[in-house]
């Protein structure tokens, strides 16, 4: 049987989270990174979980 986790925050204990998609660029530019953000609802404290690397750099 799977067992299922269930994020929780590191700062507050908080369950309740917003997501959203983003991309991080290097310092240079050279590369991106997709990443997905997750903001706890409860006291803000911010998350970021890779997503792997882009080649759609086009800012």
């Amino acid at each position: 049987m799977e067992e299922r986790r269930h994020l929780k925050c590191p700062l507050c204990g908080g369950t309740s989270f917003r997501v959203e998609e983003g991309k991080l660029d290097s310092k240079w530019g050279f590369t991106a990174h997709k990443v997905k953000i997750v903001i706890c609802e409860n006291c803000g404290y911010v998350m970021l979980f890779y997503k792997g690397r882009t080649i759609w750099d086009f800012d």
